[in-house]
């Protein structure tokens, strides 16, 4: 594991640590469970073009007029 360090406000710190406390766990925890959400989800481009591929032979049956289309 690589340690890294960053700046924030006193402020911003000391509430996020209150929050974690009352979650019961440590700043740092919490800090990684961001991390790995934020690096998946800058994934998701590349999750889509691959559904996508994998959609590729799904067929409706027929073309759908612009109205049928914009349906709500």
């Amino acid at each position: 594991m690589k340690n890294i360090t960053l700046s924030a406000d006193e402020d911003l710190i000391e509430r996020a640590r209150l929050i974690a406390r009352e979650q019961r766990r440590t700043l740092n925890e919490a800090f990684r469970e961001w991390l790995a959400q934020f690096t998946e989800s800058a994934g998701d481009g590349q999750g889509f073009d691959a559904l996508m591929m994998r959609l590729g032979n799904v067929d409706a049956g027929r073309r759908f007029s612009r109205e049928e289309m914009n349906e709500r």
